[in-house]
């Protein structure tokens, strides 16, 4: 089969593979769609940060080089023995955790906190850039026929967005910032608004991604041509309730803090390719709540609900869709030198 297989930093190619087999406990997915996400593209420019290359991941025993592909949905063609709740035919999405089950987080139920957590598609075993992948029953989760198999794609970082929220104390009437308007600010957006934010600012240098963060329902800030923490503090008397910080720039993480009133909460949802500086006595003197929010965790049934009910609208996020063939400059390269774009799809 076809896959595209990270190797070291920018170096992904699209390659011939040998197609997995099922074994025992496992399901069998042709992959209808599957998106690029940000730690694609981290691991794309300044990889490895979580791809396994010199010691094998404690959970998949597996290095690099690595099929790619962690947002994405499809048709299960092959079920492998013990298999109780999925069938040949149904329509899937992946919830891509590799947890060990035996920590003390995973015993909490707390799975994506797991001392030894990996990734389908990151820690040595393939992910969705490629027409098929073998998942674990326990990690596919059945999508109704009215959720495509496009939006479905955009489960993955739907979930994510959702969670951070939920991470947060976030209450009706609550302002907030949004600081970046890539896929997961912008999918943060209808999750405040979903938990009632009366009032959500997003920081955004893209003219094109301002559009997209204004038609979800969002006030957007342009840094390039206001001084955004007086801006925020200005239309908030004194800062939002809660800020989300999802660029991972040191500067930014320090203007969502800036920007958040006293005794308020800052949630960092980004991953970060260097460790940034911030002011610790402002944390201090504002007696902040600072915390930081990773994956998801029983969570993947809400999110397909209230996609598939149209209650949180991902379609327009999906800004363009291509061959597999051309996912290195088509897809990546793109989304690195064209900010126009939001999420890219990607069909084996």
């Amino acid at each position: 089969m076809k896959a595209a297989v990270w190797y070291a930093k920018k170096d992904i190619r699209v390659e011939d593979v040998a197609e997995p087999v099922v074994e025992s406990g496992e399901v069998k997915i042709k992959v209808a769609w599957a998106g690029i996400c940000g730690s694609d593209l981290h691991e794309y420019v300044a990889g490895p940060i979580t791809i396994p290359t010199k010691e094998p991941h404690p959970l998949t025993n597996k290095t690099a080089p690595v099929i790619m592909g962690h947002e994405f949905s499809g048709e299960i063609v092959g079920v492998g023995e013990k298999v109780q709740t999925l069938k040949v035919g149904d329509r899937v999405v992946v919830e891509p955790v590799i947890s060990c089950g035996e920590c003390h987080s995973c015993r909490r139920g707390f799975y994506n906190n797991c001392e030894r957590i990996g990734c389908y598609g990151m820690s040595g075993v393939g992910g969705g850039f490629s027409e098929y992948a073998v998942i674990s029953e326990t990690m596919v989760h059945k999508i109704p026929k009215k959720l495509s198999y496009e939006l479905a794609a955009l489960v993955e970082p739907m979930a994510v967005s959702l969670h951070a929220v939920r991470q947060s104390r976030l209450k009706a009437g609550d302002s907030v910032a949004i600081f970046g308007a890539g896929p997961i600010g912008l999918l943060t957006i209808q999750a405040c608004l979903l938990a009632g934010a009366e009032r959500v600012f997003v920081v955004e240098l893209s003219e094109e991604r301002r559009k997209v963060a204004e038609k979800l329902g969002a006030i957007t800030i342009n840094p390039a041509e206001v001084n955004t923490v007086a801006e925020i503090l200005n239309q908030t008397n004194g800062g939002v309730d809660v800020s989300f910080e999802a660029t991972g720039v040191s500067v930014v993480l320090q203007q969502a803090i800036d920007s958040t009133k006293m005794a308020g909460e800052v949630v960092i949802v980004s991953l970060w390719e260097s460790n940034p500086e911030l002011s610790a006595n402002t944390v201090v003197f504002k007696e902040m709540n600072i915390v930081g929010s990773i994956g998801y965790r029983n969570i993947f049934p809400t999110v397909i609900q209230l996609i598939a009910e149209g209650r949180l609208k991902v379609a327009d996020l999906i800004t363009k869709k291509i061959d597999l063939d051309d996912i290195v400059g088509e897809g990546f390269e793109t989304l690195l030198n064209d900010k126009s774009q939001v999420k890219i799809l990607i069909k084996p």
